[in-house]
């Protein structure tokens, strides 16, 4: 059975980051502990109710994902055995799935997104000037269209509590520098364009996804933190693909649409879930773990 985890707790372990899903340790020797808890957030605010097991399901997705694409890029993780590392007393069934030993890499202060589709804030973006971080696209595309070729455009990794801001792709050389930035571009949609292949022929297209990079100190670059999963992914079921539409994904769909029923802010703290939309929302990551991994969730 999948485990449930809301915040890890590592006596003696020193925490170094809380996101909104991941906790982060620092192990020494250039090397972190990375634990995916079962923390959702949605509209940047962190949920009181966990989504049993989501974080299992998200580590084993991006770890398939990372030993799928080593030929493409060398990632950030060990292989040192997570049990090894964790403190006397804890119990290594909980963090056996959802946590992973890395390297500590210098991040690349860049979201690094492919989209080989039209949608969401690209979609606005759109529709707002014809372009989307500074590429010109044909006039009259659809909501959901299919681009000819996919297409790199970063963000700014914007604080906490404040919201990633779409740039160009000379905006992103003045941030790292001409080398970084062709090099970030050129993985992110190399990666990007094997994997929408590799999902297409199981029934799933991946629409959109967003990379993190980090280098090392010799300067060699990693991909890191989570990858292609449906939390930084757009996957939609191709047998309900149509343009002109929003399609339904692989993702916390299912909260989202039920918050938008309530009279909340979207502000801090967020309302409980019902467990009709915990389980149905379980049950999204679960499919998406199967089909593209082949991974059962129990």
């Amino acid at each position: 059975m999948p485990t449930t985890l809301l915040q890890s707790d590592l006596p003696g372990l020193n925490l170094i980051h809380r996101g909104k899903v991941r906790d982060v340790f620092d192990l020494g020797n250039n090397t972190l502990l990375m634990v995916a808890t079962d923390r959702l957030s949605a509209f940047d605010v962190v949920l009181p109710d966990p989504i049993p097991g989501k974080g299992e399901m998200l580590c084993q997705i991006s770890n398939f994902w990372f030993d799928k694409t080593q030929h493409i890029i060398a990632n950030h993780l060990t292989g040192t055995d997570v049990a090894s590392v964790l403190p006397t007393g804890v119990n290594a069934a909980l963090y056996a799935k959802r946590a992973v030993v890395t390297k500590k890499l210098k991040p690349v202060p860049v979201e690094c997104i492919a989209r080989g589709y039209i949608i969401g804030s690209g979609w606005k973006d759109y529709q707002r000037s014809g372009a989307i971080s500074g590429i010109a696209l044909p006039a009259g595309l659809q909501q959901a269209q299919q681009l000819a070729e996919p297409i790199f455009t970063p963000s700014t990794k914007a604080a906490v509590g404040d919201h990633d801001e779409n740039i160009d792709f000379a905006a992103a050389v003045n941030l790292v520098g001409r080398e970084l930035a062709e090099a970030v571009r050129d993985a992110t949609l190399a990666i990007y364009s094997f994997a929408r292949d590799y999902a297409a022929q199981r029934g799933i297209i991946l629409a959109d996804t967003k990379f993190e990079f980090g280098t090392d100190a010799d300067g060699k670059l990693y991909v890191m933190d989570e990858m292609l999963t449906p939390d930084s992914s757009r996957y939609w079921p191709a047998e309900h693909y149509a343009v002109g539409i929003s399609p339904p994904s692989y993702d916390k769909q299912f909260v989202r649409d039920y918050l938008e029923t309530l009279d909340w802010n979207k502000t801090a703290p967020g309302p409980k879930l019902p467990a009709e939309i915990i389980e149905k929302t379980r049950a999204k990551y679960a499919e998406a773990l199967e089909k593209l991994a082949g991974i059962g969730s129990c």
